[in-house]
């Protein structure tokens, strides 16, 4: 009998640490969930205010954003994700888009792409990417300044025939001993101003919380 009482008490105590154990690991992880929400928020709204910095608009981007399909025409992505607004009082003066460019050296390349409601490029940053640290991932603005070559340009300036790398007879640089992963940008820049360029009235119109097709 004693050994049963043993065994019983032995798994009690086991049930009740488990029971504290569980407790204590959900409270830590919706902390840390919450913390790292507040920090991917906060991450989030500092490159959307790289592209469209304070004073090009007086809404809080972040908040007032659509959903892209993933089977939006153009953009390469692989699920639905969030485009942004940029507003001055009522007037939409751009919007973020996501892209993927799916063809870098490492695989896909998923970034940002702000475009005014002129159709000029305001500013493109790179979200995610595995591309080779030292070459390839000069994408990055942490790493070099080449992706602000596309500020201000259109589909007219460049002529849309030079959207490429001058290897390939365009107007952008590509990277020394690199030059797959700076085509596959540039060409996701392109298109993504070309799906601008399609559905510039929806875009420009856009109401919150609207899904792009």
């Amino acid at each position: 009998m004693s050994l049963l009482r043993a065994i019983s008490r032995n798994g009690l105590l086991l049930g009740v640490f488990a029971t504290v154990t569980g407790i204590l690991i959900a409270t830590t992880w919706t902390q840390t969930r919450d913390d790292i929400a507040r920090s991917i928020r906060a991450a989030e709204a500092r490159q959307l205010l790289e592209i469209f910095p304070k004073g090009t608009h007086d809404n809080d981007m972040v908040e007032d954003h659509f959903t892209v399909s993933s089977t939006a025409a153009l953009l390469g992505l692989r699920e639905d994700r969030l485009g942004y607004i940029a507003r001055r009082g009522e007037a939409i003066v751009g919007v973020i888009l996501p892209a993927t460019a799916r063809d870098g050296y490492s695989g896909d390349i998923d970034m940002l792409v702000g475009i005014t409601g002129s159709g000029d490029v305001a500013g493109v940053r790179v979200v995610s990417h595995r591309e080779t640290p030292g070459l390839g991932d000069a994408i990055d603005l942490k790493k070099s300044n080449w992706v602000l070559g596309f500020d201000d340009t259109s589909l007219q300036a460049p002529a849309k025939d030079r959207w490429l790398v001058k290897k390939d007879g365009g107007d952008f640089d590509q990277f020394t001993g690199a030059t797959v992963t700076p085509r596959a940008v540039v060409v996701a820049v392109r298109k993504a101003l070309e799906y601008t360029d399609v559905n510039q009235n929806s875009l420009f119109g856009v109401e919150e919380e609207n899904s792009l097709e």
